[in-house]
């Protein structure tokens, strides 16, 4: 059996550059004797093992079956790859993060899930009137950690309090008085007291530009209350007929309002944004009432071009 598996080795080996014969010679512990025949049409060696040598050889033989076993084909892929560790693209546990403060030194905190390359933003409360979608994307961080596989490739960043200051006085805009989505500076923005004297004029705007320039999302949900339906800016018609298909909201393109993060992100910087608007008063239906109503329609965010098994 041995002799076999060394005949299938050298002939392997024979067209083989001197460099592997060297390998192979330097695993059988030098215990090898080798004949080197003059070089003729391309080099060749003939190697004699010693009987420890073959035991080490046989070894390496089973250590490279194993890892051969490990070769798939992915589906997003032309060629054959190496399988990854289990852990790489696939977020084993959550990873939460202050990126900067409000106005009124509030912390603005996001939830990272996953490695991946395949970017998607989830906002809620830049409005702190509108509340509903807190206690919705925090469900999803958490149903996001017991379905791992859906991280695969991907990462997904949620930033549930875009308006901590609001959130806490109930009040739509900051602690400064600024609507936040009219903020950033689109090519129809409008400075105003109430919208600001320019874009980014306010810290917590210029927190989420930070994270649009940080991780380069590929699409944006950011959830409103109370005009029941999918807006869309920018290239992000096809994303919002995808999700509609997920919940009772119908798609209904509303226009860049001036300033808010629809059309900076949209108009001037070419990302798929979804407005999701949501009823009026859904937030006292419960947490899992509304993730069963809207849930599904931000896994088809994420997931998106693929559907929602």
């Amino acid at each position: 059996m041995i002799r076999r598996l060394w005949g299938v080795i050298r002939y392997v080996a024979e067209p083989a550059d001197n460099k592997f014969t060297g390998f192979i010679c330097y695993m059988l512990n030098s215990r090898c004797n080798i004949t080197r025949r003059a070089r003729q049409s391309e080099n060749q060696c003939r190697v004699k093992p010693g009987r420890q040598g073959r035991i080490m050889l046989v070894a390496l033989l089973l250590s490279t079956a194993a890892g051969c076993a490990s070769v798939s084909e992915e589906p997003w892929a032309g060629t054959a790859v190496w399988r990854r560790p289990p852990h790489t693209g696939i977020a084993a546990a959550v990873r939460h993060e202050t990126i900067g403060r409000s106005g009124e030194n509030r912390p603005l905190e996001i939830i990272v899930l996953g490695q991946g390359d395949n970017v998607t933003l989830v906002m809620a409360g830049i409005h702190g009137n509108e509340t509903a979608g807190i206690p919705l994307v925090r469900k999803l961080a958490d149903y996001l950690q017991g379905q791992p596989e859906l991280l695969r490739w991907r990462r997904v960043v949620i930033l549930a309090a875009a308006n901590p200051d609001g959130i806490a006085r109930g009040t739509r805009v900051n602690s400064r008085g600024i609507d936040l989505n009219r903020n950033f500076p689109a090519g129809n923005r409008i400075n105003s007291r109430q919208y600001g004297s320019r874009g980014f004029s306010e810290p917590e705007s210029r927190i989420i530009d930070q994270l649009l320039q940080k991780y380069l999302p590929r699409r944006i949900v950011s959830i409103h209350q109370p005009l029941q339906c999918i807006d869309y800016d920018g290239p992000g018609e096809a994303l919002a007929n995808q999700m509609a298909k997920y919940c009772p909201l119908p798609v209904r393109k509303l226009g860049a309002q001036p300033g808010s993060l629809g059309a900076y992100a949209g108009e001037t910087l070419g990302i798929p944004i979804i407005t999701m608007e949501l009823p009026a008063g859904v937030e006292k239906m419960g947490t899992q009432l509304l993730w069963d109503r809207y849930g599904k329609a931000l896994l088809a965010a994420i997931v998106y071009p693929e559907r929602v098994r």
